[in-house]
């Protein structure tokens, strides 16, 4: 009995030990990544939380919002660059992201409770109008086109026109697999997103980078310049996977009101996203909405804001025009 006692009280010494050293190196990372990234604009407060804006440039509102596992440095490489002589471009990390804090509901390493697309659209409205953006186009990228649909229905009078980029906009079929039912849940949020953030190694990230670009290749420095580690933050791995996880819903919900959004919506799409597939999203987007345009991009994936700037630069252009901001191209 007292053999198995002993073995036991080791067990649970071993377990509490690998327990604190997983939180200390996850720790030690975190603070590296913030070391190396700090934020590049400025941090707003909304309804006391932290929001992460970043803004340059002159003339109509643009805002861009980022997609899944990103932050606002998705943006900043070199496509943000290319609006801002004709633009005022108003850049967000989305809320649990880069250094925009986690709404109040869903914080705490044992809350399974992601941020819906409508949720975080509200925050980001409220931050836009802290910085005085009016009738903005609004931009959003992969699962930033469910928050930027979600912006348009919440405003859709205020809102001049939508750019969606590789938007999840549909539901789609099946599930989306065993990293993201175990990231996302409450005991893998937990224990299994420490252990990522204190070990995952770099070939991994690497890895993960090149499948979301497939079939075309990451910019040089790219990984660099985003910050892979800000995304493997612990808290920031949380907010992914659970606002990832938990989408699909949401977009059911904002799928059927999809009619109500009669402003200028431009969709571009690449026919080899395999990410977020264009069959399934784009070709169906384009017939819910009364006022869209579909651009297609042969043998494009899921960047190409970064593979095909101009593409996706042209297709600002002509939402601004289609919405009397500007002269037609």
């Amino acid at each position: 009995m007292r053999s198995a006692i002993k073995l036991l009280l080791a067990l649970l010494l071993g377990l509490a030990l690998l327990t604190a050293l997983v939180q200390w190196r996850a720790a030690r990372h975190e603070a590296r990544a913030e070391a190396s990234h700090p934020p590049e604009g400025e941090i707003i407060t909304v309804d006391g939380l932290p929001v992460h804006a970043k803004i340059i440039g002159s003339g109509p509102d643009l805002v861009l919002i980022h997609g899944a596992s990103g932050n606002l440095r998705d943006f900043t490489l070199s496509f943000a660059e290319r609006l801002s002589d004709r633009y005022r471009v108003i850049m967000f990390d989305r809320p649990g992201m880069g250094y925009t804090a986690r709404l109040p509901g869903a914080r705490g390493a044992w809350n399974p409770l992601g941020e819906s697309p409508q949720e975080q659209a509200a925050l980001l409205l409220k931050a836009a109008d802290q910085l005085g953006v009016e009738n903005p186009i609004v931009l959003g990228h992969s699962f930033g086109g469910a928050v930027a649909l979600a912006w348009g229905l919440q405003r859709p009078d205020e809102t001049a026109a939508l750019v969606l980029v590789s938007a999840v906009s549909e539901p789609w079929p099946g599930g989306l697999g065993w990293l993201y039912n175990v990231s996302a849940s409450r005991l893998g949020g937990a224990l299994f997103i420490p252990a990522v953030t204190a070990f995952v190694p770099d070939r991994v990230v690497q890895s993960s980078i090149a499948a979301i670009f497939a079939p075309q290749q990451p910019p040089e420095g790219y990984a660099d310049h985003i910050g892979t580690g800000l995304t493997l933050r612990r808290s920031a791995s949380r907010a992914n996977a659970q606002q990832v996880h938990q989408l699909r819903p949401h977009v059911v919900e904002m799928a059927a009101q999809y009619d109500r959004l009669t402003m200028p919506v431009e969709i571009i799409h690449g026919d080899a996203d395999t990410i977020v597939p264009m069959h399934i999203h784009a070709e169906e987007l384009i017939k819910d909405i009364p006022n869209g345009a579909l651009t297609r991009l042969p043998g494009m994936g899921h960047m190409p804001h970064h593979a095909d700037p101009q593409a996706v630069v042209d297709a600002i252009d002509r939402a601004a025009a289609r919405a009397g901001l500007r002269k037609a191209p």
